[in-house]
């Protein structure tokens, strides 16, 4: 689960990471208050969304005078944020991040994330910060600077050692950073944090380390251990189809074709998207009904992929093993009798009662073409949604 820099903010300072002094509005007339509060004659404005890239975006404004800061927060607030991360579509500013300018001597970059290959977390620095991570890391390798921490040990302080050099951190800097080092890897910890960025962890003229920005991710999978944080999530910077899937208990996430799929199991789906592209089409979902599904879900899944407008036609791929190809059926049936259906749909069944589900499929009128393996039905879709 994504955080915004508000909330990744909140619990960096709840661990002793330090940050600028802020405070998020969502009512453009709370500015001239919220500045009387911050103290000085300039301010960063910051929309809080769920993407990087946002001062590229115009999503990241320093502003002097209250009159300023009003307007920008106006315009802020309520628009549409586009960066590269989101698309052409953007994501809604629902809210806006206001903190004191800091008058910085240079920019460092530290990441901790969770290495699955190497099952460890692993710590990045480097003293090249305030840019994209990956631009850097691409054309000089050398500067990113990692230390892989035993789950078993813990970090170590000759780790937090080794960063700080390599950071070009001297005398009371480094039991600075390694006090926010200490902080950043108990957060990861005890809230079961995936990733923990901060791009840029700046060095200020006076010497002290600050925070400027920070994005924190959550394991979606623990979040039943921390109710609290679970409250943090926001969504209205997601799929609305994606929100409604997850009530239902399906993984959906949306792309950018026109041939929706309905799968049971992730390796799947992700084969038949393959297959669907080897055939010259582009998939426009992707759906996993889970091992168990019913035909009330399948019915909500159905449901759901016909409410995006882009889809062209619909291939549903089942192979029934613990799930039964009766009860799939029974659930497509269900949901094109309740759904006015204007796009072919292709159905592939495999496995356990495959034939009474397909026998099913064939006893009604309805526009459902079937096939007897995946290649075929991959085919017949694509063939379908651009009119071949």
């Amino acid at each position: 689960m994504h955080l915004h820099e508000h909330q990744a903010k909140q619990l960096f300072a709840d661990y002793g990471i330090p940050v600028p002094a802020g405070q998020v509005l969502t009512d453009p007339a709370e500015a001239a208050v919220l500045a009387g509060k911050l103290g000085g004659e300039a301010w960063v404005v910051k929309a809080q969304v769920h993407a990087g890239g946002r001062g590229k975006g115009g999503g990241v404004r320093r502003v002097e005078g209250i009159d300023t800061l009003e307007t920008a927060v106006a315009d802020m607030l309520g628009s549409q944020l586009v960066t590269r991360q989101t698309g052409p579509e953007g994501l809604p500013v629902n809210a806006v991040l206001v903190e004191q300018t800091v008058a910085l001597a240079r920019e460092c970059y530290l990441g901790m994330l969770v290495d699955r290959s190497r099952e460890r977390i692993v710590i990045m620095a480097s003293a090249s910060g305030g840019m994209d991570i990956e631009e850097v890391a691409a054309r000089d390798p050398e500067a990113i600077v990692t230390e892989v921490v035993s789950p078993a040990a813990g970090l170590q302080p000759y780790q937090c050692r080794n960063l700080a050099f390599a950071l070009g951190l001297e005398g009371r800097q480094i039991g600075a950073f390694t006090q926010l080092l200490n902080g950043a890897w108990r957060l990861m910890n005890e809230c079961d944090a995936g990733l923990i960025e901060i791009n840029p962890l700046v060095v200020t003229e006076s010497g002290e380390l600050l925070a400027l920005d920070a994005k924190l991710d959550l394991d979606d999978n623990a979040l039943f251990r921390h109710p609290a944080l679970a409250e943090l999530h926001d969504p209205s910077q997601e799929d609305a189809r994606e929100v409604e899937a997850r009530a239902h208990g399906l993984n959906y996430i949306t792309l950018d074709g026109n041939i929706a799929c309905m799968v049971n199991g992730a390796g799947l789906a992700m084969a038949t998207m393959d297959l669907i592209k080897l055939h010259g089409g582009e998939p426009a979902n992707f759906l996993d009904v889970g091992g168990t599904a019913t035909a009330e879900r399948v019915a909500e899944a159905f449901k759901l992929i016909l409410s995006d407008a882009h889809v062209r036609a619909i291939l549903v791929n089942i192979f029934g093993g613990i799930v039964r190809c009766d009860l799939i059926a029974e659930g497509i049936v269900q949901a094109l009798k309740e759904v006015d259906v204007k796009v072919p749909v292709v159905v592939r069944l495999e496995g356990t009662n495959a034939q009474e589900g397909l026998a099913l499929i064939e006893q009604t009128d309805l526009p459902i073409v079937t096939a007897e393996d995946l290649n075929e039905a991959a085919h017949q879709a694509v063939a379908a949604a651009t009119g071949r």
